[in-house]
């Protein structure tokens, strides 16, 4: 029997505000859109909507650059204000050149920016803002599984998601940065392939790689459509959360 994975988008999430509940919100877009969950649902949610409900906001007009966020700045064309959030949220600078600045994240990811982000935020009382990553992505989707399950009674995977740039890659793709109720990350290595041979280094990136596909249907503009429902398969590995995503600093060779 072959294997299935469905995606959609769900339509009619209302715009997000800090201490708003998520999980009510999408129960009422799976409903509106005749949409039900599953033992093997997983429910991807946009980093951006579980920021906003989070308060991840911090105002722009508060933010006093250091020297340091303001050599970035210059360097790199960017807001010193912004490259300031940057440098709070960051444990190291890994590159900085024009109209590019790459940190390491206080969470372990390498990622343009530490995630910081002023797409989709509007504006509020005339005052510009920008928005941080959750301060614990897996903390908030397992908080939104728990959630989700007391409302529906389907313990379902969550997935919090955000687009990623790739080494020697044009383009963002979906990854996952928090993630509840499934095997982030499944270790192949000792199985076998078709041919007996054994399994040195697979390690499958499960997480990652629905996030990515749940992507697709989500859209990175102004869909409009930050939940996705996955449905039709769950592999049958032990469940572990996004950290296990993360490679050690020991273990990077670009650094």
């Amino acid at each position: 029997m072959g294997r299935r994975l469905c995606f959609e988008a769900l339509a009619g999430i209302p715009e997000v505000r800090p201490g708003d509940a998520l999980a009510p919100l999408i129960v009422a877009a799976l409903a509106a859109n005749e949409c039900a969950l599953g033992s093997d649902s997983i429910v991807v949610v946009a980093q951006k909507v579980v920021s906003k409900s989070e308060g991840r906001f911090a105002w722009l007009d508060e933010i006093v650059p250091s020297a340091e966020a303001q050599e970035l700045a210059d360097i790199t064309g960017k807001d010193a204000r912004l490259v300031e959030l940057t440098l709070s949220e960051s444990t190291r600078v890994l590159r900085a050149v024009p109209g590019v600045l790459i940190v390491r994240h206080r969470l372990g990811y390498v990622m343009a920016n530490a995630g910081i982000d002023m797409s989709n935020v509007p504006d509020e009382v005339g005052r510009e803002r920008a928005l941080l990553l959750p301060l614990d992505p897996d903390a908030s989707a397992a908080g939104l599984r728990e959630a989700l399950r007391e409302a529906t009674g389907q313990s379902v995977g969550v997935i919090v998601s955000d687009s990623f740039g790739r080494p020697w890659r044009n383009g963002v793709v979906n990854v996952a940065l928090g993630s509840a109720g499934i095997p982030a990350l499944i270790d192949r290595r000792g199985d076998t392939d078709r041919h007996g041979r054994t399994l040195q280094v697979t390690q499958t990136a499960f997480a990652d790689a629905v996030a990515a596909g749940a992507a697709v249907v989500m859209g990175e503009g102004d869909e409009g459509m930050p939940v996705v429902v996955a449905s039709g398969f769950m592999p049958a590995a032990p469940e572990t959360d996004s950290r296990a995503l993360v490679r050690p600093i020991d273990t990077d060779l670009f650094q």
